[in-house]
């Protein structure tokens, strides 16, 4: 999985929480039932109380700056290039979801999941915070969203990566109901050891493909 949570996740790991190979810091929503935006369109009408106006929505392309600047942030290595992040935020086997306000604006957090057609797990590769916004609440708003957005489109496990070394992204994961499958060795740039995890999520009508 992920990097992390933290600051950042992917595969990798940031938040000091998250899971990226190779670095280090590692999105309760609802479905809009009456969402002309397709089945995968989750509701973007809840805010975080400490930011009013702060919601969690699917990525535009006037979002680039704030992912590439988060990006730089929260990974020593690993980063994902703003030609990447411009694919992934139209690739139907992505979900780029920002903890932002209006398209352009400062990006509080990402999360990041990826799909493969005829699997039933989806994978959180990314879950990264802005260093001005941890412990707020925002990676434990990401994580739910990440979740919710993978069991809206059908899929029964989220899985992840973390670094050994990354006792509180460990914590985090394991205290929201994430077991221990498996180990991957030298995993990370650093040669760092990465911690599998998995969680069987709750199922869910299978939402539609989403719009924009």
């Amino acid at each position: 999985m992920p990097r992390g949570v933290a600051a950042g996740n992917h595969g990798r790991d940031g938040f000091v929480a998250g899971s990226r190979r190779g670095a280090a810091t590692a999105r309760i929503l609802e479905f809009c039932p009456d969402s002309a935006s397709t089945s995968r369109r989750l509701c973007e009408s809840q805010s975080f109380w400490q930011m009013p106006g702060v919601k969690i929505r699917y990525a535009k392309d006037a979002d680039l700056d704030g992912l590439e600047g988060l990006e730089r942030q929260s990974f020593a290595s690993d980063r994902l290039a703003r030609r990447s992040l411009r694919r992934l935020i139209s690739h139907p086997t992505a979900a780029l979801r920002v903890a932002a306000e209006e398209p352009g604006g400062p990006v509080h957090g990402y999360g990041l999941v990826l799909f493969r057609k005829g699997s039933s797990v989806a994978r959180l590769y990314s879950i990264a915070v802005a260093a001005r916004q941890r412990g707020a609440g925002f990676g434990r708003q990401l994580l739910a969203d990440a979740e919710a957005v993978a069991a809206g489109r059908g899929h029964r496990v989220l899985r992840l990566e973390v670094r050994e070394d990354n006792r509180g992204a460990i914590r985090f994961y394991e205290a929201k109901g994430y077991r221990l499958i498996g180990r991957r060795e030298a995993y990370y740039a650093d040669g760092m050891d990465a911690l599998r995890y998995e969680k069987a999520l709750a199922r869910t009508r299978p939402a539609r493909r989403r719009g924009n």
